[in-house]
C-alpha cells in the first residue's frame, strides 16, 4: 500500500466523509427495513455491519456496503415466504456461506466481464434516480420517505407520479433549507480558512438549526414526517432487544435453501458490478479483488444474519457519497459503521432533528455528479457499439430496476460485441492477375469462435475458377471451430467450385499445412503492393465488391 492510500493517510477527509455516509445511510437503513417488511433496526444492523466487518475484510477503499434497495423485493417476498423473520434470518447466514465459498473458489472473476459501457450506464442510471428519488423530499413531500429506489414503489407511486405529487405537496421551509444547503456544499470550499470543514457536514448542521428556527411557523416548520426517523429504545434491555437471533431448526426447510441461493447470487452480481464502478470512480484508480470481496460480503451477511440483519452489498450511492465527500482509505466506511452503532445505541433523539430535505440536497448534488451531460457526450464519441448498450442499461435501470437493467444491458452489448466481430474478422484484398482473379483475406489478430459465422458465409459465396488466399501472418489466436470451417473450405468445398486455396502464415499448432494448391512462387507474388480494394470483412461488402467487375 502505497502513502496515498495508506490506512491513516487521509484521517481528517476519512473521518468527515464517513460522517457524511453515516447520515446519509441512517434514513436508507431504515427506509429499506420498512420496504422490505423488516423490523427497522434490522436496517441498521446490516448498515453497521457492513461499515465495521464488511469494511475491515474488503480490499476496497471506498465500497460502503449496507442493505441493498435492490434486494429489497427478495426480502419482502422470502419474508412472506418462509412465514417469520428469524426463519428468513437462516437463509441469510447460509446465502453468506455461500458467498463466502464463491469468493474461494474465485467466482469473482465473472466481474471482469461486465463492459465497461454498461457499468458507466449503470453509474449514470444510479445519478439520474437518485435526483428523481430526492427532488419529492427536497421539495418536503416524504410520503416515501424509506427511501425506495426502484421505479415502482412500495407506496403505490412510481419515479415520475411521485414527482407530480411532490407539485400539490411543496413544503416551503423544506425546500428553504434544500436550496441553502445545496448552496453550502457547492460553495463552502471556495471560503479560505472555513473550507477545512466538510461542506456536507455543515450544510447538515445549517439544516438542524432552520429548522429549529422555523419551529412555532406553521408555513416553514417542518413535521415529524420530514426528518430522520431512528427507533430510541428506552433502556439498554430494549436496545439489547432489538437483536434477533436465526431459527436454526428451519434448516431443513427446502425454501431457506432457495432463499439462501437467490440472496448469495443476487447480492455478488450487486456487489461486484457496485464495486467495479466504485473503482472506476476512485481518484487513485485503485483495484480492488472480486474475489475477495465476495468472501468479505459472504463474512458480513453470515454476520448479520447470527445478530437479525438483512442482506448486505457494497451500494453505490453510500460509496459514491462517500468519494465526493473526500474519503480515500477504508477508515471512512468504517467510522460509518462505528457511527451507526454508537449513535443507535446512545442518541437517536439528536439524529432524528436531521431533516431530510439536508440530506436530499447531498444526494442531489451526488446524483449530478453520476450523471453529467459531459458522460452522455463522451459515450456518443465512441461509436454505437458504445452508446447503444449504454443507454440501454441507462433507461432499463430507471424504468424497471438495478437487475433487470444490467441484465438488458448486458445483452444488448453481447449483440454489439458479435455484430462488432462480424465486421473485423479479417480484411479481403481484391487482386487481378492475368491468369484470373485471386481474393486474400487476411485474419485478424484474434479469431473466435464468433467469428466463424462471418467467416462460414464468406467462404461459401466465394465465386468459381478463382484463388483464394488466406493469410494468418498476423493472427496470435484461432479457435478450433474456425480451423475447422478452413479445412472443409479447403478439403471440400473449394474442389467442388474449382478454387485453388493458398493457406499463408498459419502455426504449425494450427495442424494446417502452410502451402495452398499452387507453388511457393506463386504464393510470393500475392503482395501488399498488389492490392487494388481493402475493406471490412463481411460476406455482403465481398459479394457487392466482386460484382463490381
Amino acid at each position: 500500500m502505497n502513502k496515498q492510500s495508506s490506512l491513516f493517510s487521509n484521517i481528517k477527509g476519512d473521518l468527515s466523509a464517513g460522517l457524511v455516509v453515516f447520515l446519509i445511510a441512517v434514513p436508507l437503513c431504515l427506509g429499506i427495513a420498512l420496504a422490505s417488511g423488516a423490523p427497522l433496526f434490522s436496517g441498521m444492523i446490516a448498515g453497521i455491519i457492513g461499515g465495521i466487518v464488511v469494511g475491515f475484510f474488503s480490499g476496497s477503499q471506498l465500497s460502503v456496503s449496507g442493505p441493498a434497495a435492490g434486494l429489497t423485493a427478495v426480502v419482502l417476498t422470502a419474508i412472506t415466504k418462509l412465514g417469520a423473520f428469524d426463519i428468513f434470518l437462516l437463509a441469510v447466514v447460509i446465502g453468506g456461506a455461500m458467498q463466502l465459498v464463491f469468493g474461494l473458489v474465485k467466482a469473482g472473476t465473472i466481474a471482469n466481464y461486465f463492459p465497461s459501457n454498461v457499468i458507466t450506464g449503470m453509474l449514470t442510471a444510479i445519478g439520474i434516480i437518485i435526483i428523481l428519488k430526492q427532488i419529492p423530499h427536497a421539495f418536503g413531500y416524504d410520503a416515501n420517505a424509506e427511501g425506495d429506489f426502484a421505479f415502482v414503489q412500495t407506496d403505490g407511486d412510481n419515479t415520475f407520479t411521485a414527482l407530480l405529487s411532490a407539485i400539490n405537496h411543496i413544503n416551503l421551509g423544506a425546500t428553504i433549507i434544500t436550496i441553502l444547503s445545496i448552496l453550502i456544499i457547492l460553495f463552502w470550499a471556495k471560503i479560505p480558512k472555513l473550507n477545512m470543514i466538510p461542506a456536507p457536514l455543515v450544510a447538515v448542521i445549517a439544516g438542524v438549526f432552520l429548522n429549529m428556527a422555523f419551529s412555532g411557523n406553521e408555513l416553514l416548520a417542518l413535521g415529524a414526517n420530514h426528518l430522520v426517523s431512528l427507533p430510541v429504545p428506552d433502556s439498554f434491555n430494549d436496545f439489547v432487544g432489538q437483536f434477533t437471533l436465526p431459527n436454526l431448526g428451519a434448516i431443513g426447510n427446502k425454501e431457506v435453501w432457495v432463499t439462501a441461493a437467490t440472496i448469495a447470487i443476487v447480492a455478488s452480481v450487486e456487489t461486484l458490478l457496485n464495486v467495479e464502478a466504485t473503482d472506476k470512480l476512485d481518484p487513485l484508480k485503485r483495484y480492488t479483488s472480486p474475489n475477495r470481496e465476495l468472501k468479505a460480503q459472504g463474512i458480513g451477511n453470515m454476520v448479520s444474519g447470527l445478530i437479525g440483519g438483512l442482506p448486505i452489498t457494497s451500494v453505490i450511492v453510500r460509496s459514491s457519497a462517500n468519494i465526493n465527500s473526500g474519503g480515500r482509505t477504508k477508515v471512512a466506511t468504517i467510522t460509518h459503521g462505528i457511527l451507526l452503532l454508537v449513535c443507535a445505541a446512545l442518541i437517536p433523539v439528536l439524529l432524528n432533528k436531521i431533516p431530510l430535505a439536508t440530506l436530499a440536497a447531498v444526494l442531489l448534488v451526488t446524483g449530478y455528479k453520476l450523471c453529467k451531460i459531459s458522460i452522455f457526450k463522451d459515450m456518443f464519441k465512441n461509436g454505437k457499439y458504445q452508446w447503444v448498450p449504454f443507454l440501454v442499461t441507462v433507461v432499463a435501470i430507471v424504468f424497471t430496476d438495478l437487475l433487470v437493467g444490467i441484465a438488458l444491458g448486458m445483452v444488448v452489448s453481447v449483440i454489439a460485441i458479435l455484430r462488432g466481430n462480424m465486421k473485423s474478422t479479417y480484411f479481403f484484398r481484391k487482386e487481378k492477375y492475368h491468369t484470373g482473379d485471386s481474393i486474400r483475406l487476411e485474419l485478424a489478430q484474434e479469431v473466435s469462435f464468433l467469428n466463424k459465422a462471418s467467416i462460414l458465409l464468406t467462404l461459401d459465396h466465394m465465386p468459381e475458377n478463382t484463388t483464394v488466399v488466406i493469410d494468418a501472418s498476423k493472427t496470435s489466436y484461432i479457435d478450433y471451430d474456425v480451423l475447422e470451417v478452413i479445412r472443409e473450405f479447403k478439403d471440400i468445398k473449394a474442389a467442388q467450385k474449382n478454387i485453388a486455396v493458398i493457406l499463408t502464415g498459419f502455426k504449425d499448432v494450427y495442424n494446417i499445412p502452410n502451402t495452398g494448391d499452387v507453388s511457393v512462387s506463386q504464393q510470393s507474388a500475392f503482395t501488399m503492393g498488389q492490392v487494388h480494394t481493402i475493406s471490412t470483412g463481411t460476406h455482403k461488402q465481398l459479394l457487392k465488391e466482386l460484382q463490381l467487375n
